[in-house]
């Protein structure tokens, strides 16, 4: 499909599975090569992240474990700015890497306050591995270590993205084409 209607928005393809699947596939291959030995915990964030974690999960071939949490941040197509824990991670991470797992990073905000929460817990390393990264929106400074691709300020779907908590199911990833 070339472009999908979604409540009131139609969105056209931006960027499709298979450009998405080489560059997860990459991301897998440089944490691979770079976290070798460390039995890292991948901590994916919910509900975004879950395609994106279980694709990069098929690639990763050191020992690892994975957990997730859910953080909300977003009404209707852009940040609230105001991060909500959701259900939190119950694995203990002290003296641990940890490879936080996220579909998109655009203002920084949710990044920023679970990298804060995750940090109380004194892991031994803290990574971002993220599919998207918007550098034009970021309002925090982070270091983003693993990232699949970066992109324009659009509002995207698919993937595991959402508009009001549709279009997750898309293989592709859409840009919105009416605001």
């Amino acid at each position: 499909m070339d472009t999908i209607r979604i409540k009131d928005k139609t969105f056209a393809v931006s960027i499709p599975e298979a450009d998405i699947q080489r560059e997860v596939a990459r991301v897998a291959n440089e944490i691979n090569r770079d976290l070798d030995g460390q039995n890292p915990l991948f901590v994916s964030v919910l509900n975004g992240a879950f395609m994106f974690t279980a694709d990069l999960m098929k690639h990763i071939t050191i020992p690892c474990e994975i957990s997730f949490v859910k953080l909300v941040s977003y009404a209707g197509t852009s940040s609230t700015g105001i991060v909500k824990e959701v259900i939190g991670l119950n694995e203990d991470i002290e003296g641990r890497t940890v490879v936080i797992t996220e579909d998109i990073v655009d203002t920084g905000l949710t990044m920023q306050r679970l990298i804060a929460d995750l940090e109380k817990h004194r892991p031994r390393a803290i990574h971002i591995a993220s599919l998207l990264v918007k550098p034009g929106k970021l309002e925090v400074p982070l270091d983003i270590r693993y990232v699949a691709m970066n992109i324009p300020n659009d509002f995207i779907v698919g993937y595991g993205l959402d508009y009001d908590g549709w279009g997750r199911n898309y293989r592709d990833i859409y840009t919105v084409c009416n605001e």
